[in-house]
């Protein structure tokens, strides 16, 4: 039975439409002033302790850098067999929370399949996950993670996508309880994709943004809504965010760490209305 294919939405958009200059572009997010500073290899013995990582997902030349760090410690880490990416639903499309049962995702680098069996596993033990190919048509919070695995793991690896529509507490927990007992002996890294802060002067967004992230280092969901609530931060995966953190104390994570933060005033120059990016690591 031949897979579905799911073309990309966003190449050419988002990032290099074509395989040599999306590479090109990985390569200068990792070289960039605001990432690692050089593009990684796989270690083929690293001692796999991440157990999720907070990626940004706004155009390469904006967060792409910030998002190179989360990837540049996931190839000192080892290899990794499958990922579940969790990312905010922008459009309004299809069920609150939603994944795809089985076929591929295709963007410029080639084609990663969906690893059908760990889905089915997680809608499952989660109860109120669908499964829903509508949610995942134009969303890019999710796809822009896929070139920078290809990158690292070529086609070695599969995936899980889910997108959330409804991001209450209650809901990203559930989320969070039913990846920790779907993954716990799987190869697997959880990936939460977000922005922080939307388009507030450079100021104001490092105060809002700061509370966010200390909050995903004391591993505390409900601080982490407290703070969105109480300061009213603009975040857009705050769900997914809250999802990993319970995921992770589910999987026995011991610590979290910023590995970057940084704005697009940071790297336009503009800090009249910016929007804050995060690179944070969750291990063991």
């Amino acid at each position: 039975m031949s897979l579905r294919v799911r073309h990309p939405s966003q190449a050419g958009s988002f990032y290099a439409g074509s395989e040599p200059a999306l590479r090109s572009q990985i390569e200068q997010c990792f070289k960039h002033r605001f990432g690692p500073g050089v593009v990684p290899k796989v270690s083929e013995d690293g001692p796999r302790r991440i157990i999720g990582l907070v990626c940004p997902h706004a155009g390469y030349m904006y967060s792409g850098p910030v998002a190179a760090n989360s990837y540049h410690r996931l190839a000192a880490d080892g290899r990794v067999d499958v990922f579940v990416i969790m990312g905010p639903n922008h459009y309004g499309l299809g069920s609150g929370l939603a994944t795809v049962e089985r076929g591929i995702w295709r963007t410029p680098l080639g084609d990663v399949q969906v690893d059908s069996e760990l889905a089915e596993e997680i809608v499952r033990e989660s109860g109120i996950i669908d499964i829903d190919e509508a949610a995942h048509t134009y969303e890019h919070s999710i796809e822009v993670q896929l070139p920078f695995l290809q990158y690292l793991y070529g086609s070695s690896f599969k995936f899980v996508p889910i997108c959330f529509l409804m991001q209450d507490l209650e809901s990203s927990r559930e989320v969070g309880r039913a990846l920790a007992k779907a993954l716990a002996d799987r190869n697997a890294v959880i990936i939460a994709s977000t922005d922080l802060t939307h388009y507030e002067p450079q100021n104001a967004a490092e105060r809002k943004d700061r509370m966010v992230i200390e909050a995903m280092l004391k591993m505390d969901e409900n601080l982490l809504y407290s703070v969105l609530e109480s300061h009213r931060v603009s975040a857009c995966g705050y769900g997914p965010v809250a999802a990993l953190i319970v995921a992770a104390k589910g999987l026995k994570a011991e610590r979290a760490e910023l590995l970057s933060y940084k704005t697009s005033g940071d790297v336009t120059g503009d800090r009249s209305s910016v929007v804050g990016y995060a690179s944070v690591m969750f291990r063991r």
